[in-house]
C-alpha cells in the first residue's frame, strides 16, 4: 500500500490544522459563542470531521502536525497559546487525545459508510476525547499541577458535564456533515478514489 502523502492529501492535512487552530480560538472570534460561562469551541468537533473526511491514517496525521505546531510555539492552541510549556498544562491531554479521536473515528467508518457508523463513530470518538482528556487533567492535577482546594477524580467529571451536551450536538453534526461530503464531494473526488485504489 502507498504510504506516501500526495499533495492533495498534505493540503487537506493543513486545512484541518487551520480548521482545528480556529476551532481552539472560535469564542475570542465570537464571544456570543459562550453560553453560561461555557466556551463553545469546535476542536472535538473537527478532530472527529478529520477522521470522518481523511480516515484514520490521514485523520490521524493531521491532529499530530497540529499538536506539534503548536508545540513549536505557534499561538493554535486555545486562548491563541502555544510552545513546548504546553505539554504541562492540566488539558494538554485533550490535545494528544484529538490525535486517538481522528484515528478511531475514521477507522470506524472505514468498516461500513451509513449514517448509523458515522454517527456512532463520531460519539465513539467524543467519548475517547472526554476519557483521555479528563484522565489527564485528573493526574495533572495530582502529580505536577497546583490543584484546586477540594479537587477529587469527581469533581474532574462534573466539570466535564458542562460542555457535553455541546459537545454531543456537535459529534452527531459531524457525524451526518462527514456522510454529506461522502456522498457529495468524496466519493467522486481524486482523493477518494487513490485511497480505494491504494
Amino acid at each position: 500500500m502507498n504510504k506516501k502523502l500526495r499533495t492533495i492529501d498534505i493540503t487537506l492535512i493543513g486545512m484541518f490544522v487551520a480548521l482545528m487552530a480556529i476551532g481552539a480560538n472560535i469564542t475570542t472570534i465570537a464571544p456570543f459563542l459562550v453560553v453560561g460561562g461555557v466556551p463553545i469551541t469546535l476542536q472535538t468537533f473537527f478532530a472527529i470531521l478529520a477522521g470522518a473526511v481523511l480516515g484514520s491514517r490521514l485523520g490521524a496525521v493531521a491532529m499530530i502536525v497540529y499538536t506539534l505546531v503548536g508545540l513549536v510555539g505557534a499561538p493554535v492552541f486555545s486562548k491563541f497559546s502555544g510552545g513546548i510549556s504546553s505539554i504541562v498544562s492540566p488539558t494538554f491531554g485533550f490535545i494528544v487525545s484529538f490525535i486517538f479521536t481522528a484515528y478511531i473515528t475514521g477507522k470506524i467508518i472505514e468498516k461500513k459508510r451509513v449514517i448509523t457508523v458515522y454517527v456512532s463513530a463520531a460519539l465513539i470518538g467524543m467519548a475517547v476525547n472526554y476519557l483521555f482528556g479528563t484522565n489527564w487533567m485528573y493526574f495533572a492535577y495530582k502529580f505536577w499541577a497546583a490543584a484546586p482546594e477540594g479537587f477529587t477524580y469527581k469533581l474532574a467529571w462534573l466539570w466535564m458535564v458542562a460542555p457535553l451536551p455541546k459537545d454531543i450536538i456537535l459529534a452527531v453534526c459531524a457525524g451526518f456533515m462527514g456522510l454529506r461530503l461522502e456522498k457529495t464531494v468524496l466519493a467522486r473526488s481524486q482523493f477518494r478514489k487513490f485511497n480505494r485504489a491504494a
